[in-house]
């Protein structure tokens, strides 16, 4: 008697979740993750306001413009795999018209994974794997821990460190290079000490 293989899941099986479950497929398999800690939550929406700011909101009112960036949107990467990153940018000529798409099917210009205990080593090896194989070219790493930005770029399926940032640091980062951020403002305040 043969075994049948395992069914993979797609993403069907997500619309049958509850709304109020973070979930995701990764290689066929449904993820969960419970909700971000605040000061997760501090680092995905300072990085909306002073990403997003400039290269989509602005766009037309003084800033440069020519992004969608969007927090925490479904993205089809393939039938089996389809990601919800922090943040996920899109040159606006790639990407007409996302408003009623669920999920998005275009691949992101640029990728944002923010750091949480649950999922540290799900986006450092298995999504930074996955982003790479379907040709994301830039892709964040921020840990809210260590206060810090990596920025990757891929090259010929491999990615490349650009570089990375501590809170102390105002820089350019790819594909964002024509605003400086501020690292520092990603983060909560450093808790006062006591003496």
């Amino acid at each position: 008697m043969s075994d049948a293989a395992p069914r993979l899941a797609t993403y069907d099986d997500l619309l049958v979740l509850p709304e109020d479950v973070r979930a995701e497929v990764l290689g066929g398999q449904v993820v969960t993750a419970p909700a971000p800690l605040p000061k997760h939550s501090k680092a995905q929406g300072a990085l909306r306001r002073f990403v997003g700011g400039p290269f989509d909101d602005d766009d037309g009112h003084g800033g440069p413009g020519g992004w969608w960036v969007f927090v925490e949107v479904d993205i089809a990467l393939g039938p089996h795999d389809i990601v919800r990153p922090d943040l996920a940018g899109w040159r606006r000529k790639r990407l007409s018209d996302p408003a009623e798409q669920r999920p998005i099917t275009v691949t992101p210009d640029w990728v944002c994974e923010v750091l949480s205990p649950s999922t540290a080593a799900r986006d450092r090896v298995q999504k930074r794997k996955l982003y790479a194989d379907h040709g994301v070219p830039h892709y964040w790493i921020v840990d809210v821990d260590a206060r810090t930005v990596e920025a990757f770029t891929l090259k010929q399926g491999r990615w490349i460190l650009a570089d990375s940032y501590d809170d102390q640091a105002t820089a350019a980062i790819p594909p964002f290079e024509a605003v400086e951020l501020e690292v520092g403002r990603l983060f909560l305040p450093r808790p006062s000490v006591v003496v």
